[in-house]
């Protein structure tokens, strides 16, 4: 992914408690082009940052008062999807294996060549590029999803469950031919073309049908 159209609004958070550090991974990485926000803890991190700000964070992983480890978690208690490189000294195998398996991109030991680092934001970058572009198709998604009716939503759950259109009749003992009505309508309003681009969409909306619903 070209990321020179992004480079300019992309923010890297360093948090490392070490004053020297944190200065010179700020020389190299605004070298490079991008912007920096530093921070001396974990918590002065989560008081300041504007987590709507497209970047990524390098993180050290032992710090005062709150670890990079539990900084981890605490992102993702609050569902902060920014991408994580963890940068340490002292981390072992078993604690870069868990961190990664918790979505952090990276884990790199001190000391970190400037190739090495550089390379790890822009595939961080990269991925917040994605996950945030994934997640405004997803809202748009549910916005259209949200404007159908309620017969049009269990009718497309039943389209995306791959239902011909007599069983969908026979299911809310409604006729086909209301079912073709209400089937040219979602996929309409969707802008789809087949039941496969209905379970698609229903898919990443985890919309799933429950046959414990009735809306006769």
């Amino acid at each position: 992914m070209g990321l020179d159209k992004f480079q300019e609004k992309a923010v890297v958070r360093i948090i490392d408690d070490d004053d020297s550090m944190r200065k010179s991974w700020r020389f190299l990485i605004e070298g490079e082009g991008w912007t920096t926000k530093c921070y001396s803890s974990a918590l002065r991190f989560l008081e300041e940052d504007d987590r709507n700000e497209l970047g990524c964070v390098v993180l050290d992983v032992r710090m005062p008062d709150m670890s990079g480890i539990e900084l981890q978690r605490v992102m993702m208690l609050q569902k902060n999807g920014l991408p994580i490189i963890f940068v340490s000294g002292h981390g072992d195998i078993d604690m870069a294996v868990q961190a990664l398996k918790d979505g952090a991109t990276d884990f790199l030991p001190k000391p970190v060549s400037a190739d090495r680092l550089l390379t790890a934001i822009e595939r961080a970058v990269s991925k917040d590029v994605e996950r945030r572009q994934q997640n405004q198709l997803t809202d748009e998604y549910r916005h259209v999803f949200d404007t159908l009716t309620a017969r049009e939503k269990m009718v497309a759950k039943k389209v995306a469950r791959g239902l011909l259109n007599k069983q969908i009749a026979d299911e809310l003992q409604i006729s086909e031919k209301t079912v073709q009505v209400h089937r040219g309508s979602v996929c309409r309003k969707l802008g789809v073309k087949s039941a496969v681009g209905v379970a698609s969409i229903l898919s990443i909306l985890h919309e799933e049908d429950s046959s414990s619903e009735d809306i006769r």
